[in-house]
């Protein structure tokens, strides 16, 4: 079976990296950039080079159903697949097994709140995960570069050992390198479609896994479109600290107020780390180019840097190596991700696999799963 993926992103690498250990399908990817995504831009159009690979799965509030599951299973997945990938090409991934370390603040439902992460720590249990409630007390002793200073007072942390954080550009690279190795073919400078000069694969079926610029190909294919993803905000920073921040030795990520503290490598000798938020707008508000999205604000990247020092204050005296934006796809009017058949237009099969919006990189591994599977079902 011919099989055409469109967009070598984190989701399309994965499926292509997925379906070629399969061994039976003869499978092209397809993406309109130059090569694979890369470090050191200013950037993204697209969700893996705006991600901080922040897996939060365990620490998700989900007690069951299909979004944890898959969540939980991209974690198993990366567990396993980051090893075989290291083996294979022998390039280093890194990858932060200390887990993440998630503040709570001081609230009219703090109470509540503490109690719902008590329930859900018996509940992960069951499922062969841990959460831990650590008091500022415990927060202190092991991460002594938290401090609850400015408006918000920290009450509690809750601590999940089992999630972790993965370099999304570095991850996307091994992906499409094992990829290659199993026969899978990348084409570069392709712009998939059928009008405005775009081309459609001769295949058998066509996975659509373009992030943002999956509504433009369903657009060109079918007479309506039954896609609509809008472009979400992401920025972040790479700041070099003098010294690592805290315990060299325990380095979790770090994340309060939905703004993250990534440590980029797990050795003593660590100063380097990512600071991110991904920055929401109004429903009604102006989106912008389609493809370029919302204008990133100088206030909104402040904003987020003030509440990372707020957190870790020692950040104040970091060194800024560079600044970087990108745009996340996010479904409108429908939970995300969008996994499922297109139908209405003539051509071959296709399977939307896109519209992951903050969660790429840790969906994509199940995402890549689902196909195999549905692919399956199809002979």
């Amino acid at each position: 079976m011919r099989i055409a993926i469109v967009g070598a992103g984190i989701v399309g690498s994965a499926i292509a990296y997925e379906l070629a250990m399969d061994g039976q399908y003869d499978i092209t990817v397809y993406d309109q950039t130059c090569g694979p995504v890369q470090e050191n831009q200013s950037f993204y159009a697209g969700g893996t080079g705006a991600a901080l690979g922040v897996l939060m799965g365990a620490i998700c509030k989900k007690e069951k159903g299909r979004n944890l599951r898959r969540r939980l299973a991209g974690l198993d997945w990366y567990d396993r697949v980051i090893p075989e990938l290291e083996k294979t090409i022998g390039v280093h991934v890194p990858y932060n097994r200390q887990g993440i370390l998630m503040m709570q603040y001081e609230g009219d439902r703090s109470e509540q709140d503490l109690a719902q992460w008590e329930t859900l720590a018996l509940c992960r249990l069951s499922q062969n995960r841990r959460l831990e409630i650590w008091q500022p007390e415990h927060i202190q002793r092991a991460c002594p570069q938290v401090r609850a200073e400015g408006l918000d007072r920290i009450v509690a942390a809750i601590y999940s050992p089992n999630d972790r954080q993965v370099h999304p550009t570095l991850l996307t690279q091994a992906l499409i390198t094992a990829a290659q190795l199993r026969g899978v073919r990348f084409c570069w400078n392709i712009a998939v479609g059928i009008k405005e000069g775009g081309e459609l694969p001769a295949c058998d079926v066509m996975v659509v896994s373009a992030g943002l610029g999956s509504s433009d190909i369903m657009r060109s294919i079918a007479a309506v479109n039954p896609l609509d993803l809008r472009p979400v905000l992401g920025q972040a920073i790479h700041v070099r600290m003098p010294e690592p921040l805290g315990q060299p030795a325990f380095q979790p990520v770090i994340t309060g107020h939905d703004t993250h503290v990534v440590p980029l490598e797990q050795h003593p000798e660590n100063r380097d780390y990512w600071v991110g938020a991904t920055v929401e707008f109004e429903p009604d508000a102006s989106l912008g180019d389609p493809i370029a999205g919302p204008e990133a604000k100088p206030e909104a990247f402040e904003a987020m840097w003030e509440k990372a020092i707020a957190l870790v204050p020692e950040l104040a005296g970091a060194e800024r190596v560079r600044t970087w934006q990108g745009m996340r796809p996010r479904p409108v009017g429908r939970p995300a991700p969008v996994i499922e058949w297109a139908t209405d237009f003539d051509g071959p099969k296709i399977l939307l696999a896109t519209g992951h919006y903050r969660n790429g990189v840790l969906l994509a591994p199940a995402t890549a799963i689902e196909v195999r599977e549905m692919l399956g079902t199809i002979g």
